[in-house]
């Protein structure tokens, strides 16, 4: 199976070079390229890509408000920031308007490749310690209590365990040697807890965790 990619970048260049390496793989293709924020909304519902890769600075629209958009539609693609610097907040709004990763515009070109594949999978494309320390220090100062809402009642005892590991940054093998059960069982249940809460990956997971006060911040150096 192919998966489709749309490139978002207002750098001809850049497109140019992403471009080039995606179709260079035989299980990958670019179905189109955008070089402002509103061509990519556009496009994205066009063209329903499976992955789009998205600049954070782009003119008019930019890449953070672009991915709010697209990630609101029915049958979203997966979206993946693409930004020069690793700045917490840019990546922080990134997550909260539904990207499924990040990537710096300097990642090798296998890299890039398998990043596409690996969110096309609906897995999220961020390094748990990444995730960590952007929600411990994006929501240290907004406590929430540790509540247990309605959204949550339909999740089985160890999907809600399940979800908490995730939160706290555990692979699959570490939640599944956590609760003695096989890989292919924690992915049974991180599937559950995404249909169930209507998420659409890990991502969105590690989020309503913080926001629902099931795991709590770190405090701030």
């Amino acid at each position: 199976m192919t998966v489709r990619v749309l490139i978002a970048d207002d750098q001809d260049l850049v497109r140019a070079g992403f471009s080039m390496i995606i179709e260079a793989r035989d299980d990958l293709t670019v179905v189109g390229e955008a070089g402002d924020g509103e061509s990519a909304v556009r496009l994205a519902a066009r063209l329903a890509p499976d992955v789009v890769l998205m600049d954070v600075r782009m003119p008019g629209l930019n890449g953070i408000e672009a991915t709010r958009r697209i990630t609101a539609t029915e049958d979203p693609p997966k979206v993946v920031i693409l930004t020069t610097f690793d700045l917490d907040e840019p990546l922080y709004a990134a997550l909260r308007a539904g990207a499924a990763g990040f990537l710096l515009k300097d990642v090798r070109p296998n890299d890039l490749a398998e990043a596409v594949r690996v969110v096309a999978r609906g897995e999220a494309l961020l390094a748990p310690s990444v995730t960590r320390r952007l929600l411990d220090r994006f929501t240290a100062t907004e406590p929430r209590p540790p509540v247990r809402p309605d959204a949550l009642a339909a999740l089985t005892d160890r999907e809600m365990q399940t979800l908490e590991l995730i939160a706290r940054a555990a692979s699959n093998a570490e939640i599944a040697e956590r609760l003695v059960v096989t890989e292919a069982t924690v992915k049974t249940h991180v599937s559950s807890i995404l249909r169930k809460l209507g998420l659409r990956d890990r991502v969105q997971v590690v989020v309503l965790a913080y926001d629902l006060g099931l795991v709590r911040p770190r405090p701030c150096d």
